[in-house]
């Protein structure tokens, strides 16, 4: 109880918009095992094709940046907050429309792409300026390390929960034993929960964008040895994104047994996330990334090595916790280089988060292509047991990257605190 209240005592000692970001968070985490698994798992289903997934994600990815241009026209006349919600409610309302368009064709797969990079883009464009303007370089790790335990915790039992409904639905007959019945139920409570976050932000008193430029084409150096972590990060993301449906598909079930599948050592990897954002501090960022890669090359090489149901399960138990490390360690590095970068340039917040975004693109259509490639010109099974190794040890050249830019990073109190800088938005 003593350490219930501590953490409680933490939580209430955080300025009020990061309080607001982290509870909006929470709801909204439930939909991120939907939009990042499920809906890969329902265009494979509908179209029978391995490739249209690669479609369906390289279209979400590809209207993101619009959505980041798009959002940074807005956010002269609209509040980020205003706009942050509304990314919230459109990425529920083009989950209901992606159920009712399917994807069995290729049209319907890239439309239903773009309306999901759409509000996705959206979300995250308004997310990571709210995230970077409410909080300093001394609570970054702590602010990260609860937002990624939540997402790891619903990432354990949302899959549990919707791959349990899909897999009764087929064994037991529910709504007429319709998957696709189902997955609009699906549809409509992730709907319900993207409206209660957006309803919640609203509530928030974030900073407002001192600038409305945001387009330049020239930046400090030191933001483009930034950028070419983002590039590495990028092609990994982007070569296994699909990976962990297409695998659980192919060699262990359904979709039941991919829920089942995504929850293995998902509370131990939360709790160990909250524990980093509790205790970390800014100069251990490099340390975290470098334990978030080494599992990443750990689960490539288990499945390589026992290329079956047990080479699935142990990648999947090595990525659940990876993947939020390396976005505790990366997000918070990111908003100190562009702490650092906007004192000494006098440029907005926005106009960094946006082309940090074409870097990542860059990086994800790279992955892209060379997992088609590799799968159009070698096989699918090499793609994923062969390549998929070499592409996370490429990774690792970002660690020492990382580390540089640890060193070079003044000290907390040399950066500015925008958490304290609330306005109305």
């Amino acid at each position: 109880m003593k350490l219930l209240r501590n953490e409680l005592a933490s939580f209430f000692a955080c300025p009020q918009p990061m309080r607001v970001l982290i509870l909006a968070n929470m709801i909204y985490a439930s939909v991120f095992s939907l939009l990042e698994i499920f809906l890969a798992a329902f265009v494979l289903r509908s179209s029978h094709q391995l490739e249209r997934v690669i479609v369906y994600q390289l279209s979400v990815y590809t209207a993101a940046p619009l959505a980041f241009l798009l959002n940074g026209l807005l956010m002269e006349r609209i509040g980020a907050k205003h706009l942050y919600a509304a990314g919230m409610a459109l990425s529920g309302l083009s989950i209901v429309a992606m159920m009712h368009m399917g994807a069995t064709t290729l049209a319907t797969t890239v439309g239903a792409g773009l309306l999901i990079g759409l509000a996705t883009g959206l979300f995250w464009a308004n997310r990571g300026f709210l995230a970077a303007s409410s909080t300093s370089n001394e609570n970054r790790n702590y602010y990260y390390g609860v937002e990624f335990f939540i997402v790891t915790l619903a990432g354990v039992l949302v899959p549990l929960l919707i791959g349990g409904l899909l897999a009764s639905t087929s064994m037991y007959g529910w709504m007429g034993g319709s998957l696709h019945h189902a997955y609009l139920l699906i549809a409509m409570g992730a709907l319900v929960l993207t409206v209660c976050s957006a309803l919640l932000v609203e509530r928030g008193k974030f900073a407002r964008q001192k600038s409305a430029r945001f387009l330049y084409w020239s930046f400090p150096r030191a933001w483009w040895r930034f950028l070419a972590i983002s590039l590495l990060k990028g092609v990994a993301q982007g070569y296994s994104i699909a990976a962990p449906a297409m695998l659980v598909l192919r060699m262990v079930g359904a979709e039941g047994t991919l829920g089942l599948t995504q929850s293995i050592g998902g509370v131990v990897s939360a709790l160990v996330l909250y524990w980093t954002g509790r205790v970390a501090a800014p100069h251990q960022r490099s340390r975290i990334y470098a334990a978030g890669a080494g599992l990443y090359l750990l689960g490539s090489i288990f499945l390589a090595w026992h290329f079956d149901a047990l080479g699935v399960l142990l990648f999947l138990a090595c990525l659940l916790p990876a993947k939020p490390l390396l976005d505790v360690a990366y997000n918070a590095t990111e908003f100190g280089v562009i702490d650092r970068l906007t004192q000494s340039t006098g440029r907005s917040l926005y106009a960094f988060l946006f082309h940090h975004e074409f870097g990542l693109l860059a990086g994800r259509a790279a992955g892209f292509v060379l997992f088609f490639l590799s799968m159009r010109w070698i096989s699918a099974d090499a793609a994923l047991r062969v390549v998929l190794p070499v592409v996370t040890a490429v990774q690792l050249l970002s660690i020492p990257m990382m580390r540089r830019i640890e060193r070079e990073n003044p000290h907390p109190e040399a950066l500015p605190d925008r958490s304290q800088a609330a306005g109305n938005l």
